[in-house]
């Protein structure tokens, strides 16, 4: 999720966001490093959109913030555009970091998929802003993947974990690392729709939802059984 913003005479279109963590694996440093693989990877392009006929350059601007200890009243009730919250923990349920949906601004991370250049983050990000995997998951023959493809694509041998295997077999599929934003990817998020009242307007909507760590939900499972 963000904040769009227009300046009309530097003919720049901004997103605003910030990225907020929190749990037992949360750290300034890697919150930072997280802002940081969401604003290079999303500037990459560098990009532009026409608006009102007029071309206006895209920037991703990205903040960030480390709150171990947040309370959940503070995400619960948060009425601010830009802030986008997630849980950081060694364990994920399910294996895998995910966000609350297409075009919010909750998830929770898994610290083994947040190691520098995984992508996972600028990945991620793509979702809060609204952006779905694509549906055709075999791009063979088309490159260097787009940072929308999730796990287990099928792409061609460079761009897989191991080059040297056949496609699909352990191995074979796209290493994460390889994913990069594309014009196409900024073209996805239909900006040039946003409901803009003066110069701003929000991208994504509120989730707002606050995470527990999902090891102590493992463990009370276990103490019921």
């Amino acid at each position: 999720m963000g904040e769009a913003e227009i300046d009309p005479f530097k003919k720049i279109l901004t997103i605003h966001s910030s990225i907020i963590t929190y749990g037992n694996a949360s750290t300034p440093e890697l919150s930072k490093l997280i802002a940081q693989e969401i604003e290079e990877l999303w500037n990459e392009p560098r990009a532009t959109i026409a608006l009102d006929g007029i071309i206006h350059q895209v920037i991703f601007r990205t903040e960030q913030g480390s709150y171990p200890q947040i309370e959940p009243l503070e995400i619960v009730s948060n009425t601010n555009a830009r802030k986008n919250f997630f849980r950081i923990e060694e364990y994920a349920s399910g294996n895998i970091s995910f966000v609350d949906g297409l075009g919010s601004n909750t998830g929770y991370f898994k610290l083994e998929n947040l190691y520098p250049g995984s992508t996972t983050a600028a990945h991620e990000f793509g979702h809060t802003l609204g952006l779905p995997h694509p549906e055709r998951l075999d791009i063979r023959g088309e490159g260097r993947p787009g940072i929308m493809y999730p796990r287990g694509t099928w792409v061609d041998p460079p761009f897989q974990y191991d080059p040297g295997v056949l496609p699909g077999a352990p191995g074979g599929t796209m290493h994460p690392m390889h994913r990069r934003v594309k014009l196409p990817d900024i073209a996805a998020l239909k900006l040039d729709r946003l409901r803009f009242v003066g110069r701003m307007a929000i991208v994504g909507e509120f989730t707002n939802v606050y995470h527990q760590d999902h090891s102590e939900l493992k463990d009370s499972e276990s103490d019921i059984i």
